[in-house]
């Protein structure tokens, strides 16, 4: 299993990559209207859904970090 301290950083990993991923897929998404392309607009789209995907994840990470630190602490 993961060690506790990596997987609070691998959710920030994922948190910070996940708003980026985000970030490009408006970019493309805006690109693809401003020049008629469907497909990058579509694309742009799936990016965005993506990183907001890989967003949900670094924060259920960091959730699950922080409910085993307080159940380890109430255990000492």
């Amino acid at each position: 299993m993961t060690d506790r301290k990596d997987l609070k950083a691998e959710g920030t990993r994922n948190r910070v990559a996940g708003a980026a991923k985000e970030l490009e897929g408006k970019a493309r998404a805006a690109v693809g209207d401003a020049t008629d392309n469907g497909s990058q607009h579509i694309k742009g789209l799936g990016q965005q859904a993506k990183g907001k995907v890989q967003q949900g994840v670094g924060k259920a990470q960091q959730k699950l970090n922080d409910a085993v630190d307080d159940d380890t602490d109430q255990d000492a």
